[in-house]
């Protein structure tokens, strides 16, 4: 049984994200998955480990692949473009009664609507 952690992931699927400490600090790449349960992300080109495959009757080809490892959430910000930079999100309301993301920096909407 997976253990429910408490808190809420502000990155999602397919945002650009820097991530800003461990091993791979300074990059920067796109989410391809976000685990919420496990408050971990799955980035594009970062955190890549090698696997030892074996042949499997879906997989002929056995050998060692390489894929990405999932980051935890604490390790990542969201990259803002207009700022360049990774930044802390907040929310906010529109008139329409949408909530949306924004920089805390320069306060531009990182939500595309």
């Amino acid at each position: 049984m997976a253990k429910v952690l408490k808190g809420r992931m502000k990155v999602k699927k397919n945002d650009i994200v820097m991530v800003v400490s461990g091993t791979e600090k300074g990059k920067r790449g796109k989410v391809i998955e976000a685990r919420p349960n496990e408050l971990r992300v799955i980035v594009e080109k970062v955190n890549v480990v090698k696997r030892h495959q074996r042949p499997t009757q879906q997989q002929r080809q056995g050998g060692i692949i390489e894929r990405e490892a999932p980051v935890h959430v604490s390790n990542v910000q969201l990259f803002c473009s207009s700022c360049n930079k990774a930044v802390r999100i907040g929310t906010k309301r529109l008139e329409d009664g949408k909530k949306v993301r924004i920089c805390r920096s320069c306060g531009e909407m990182l939500d595309t609507a």
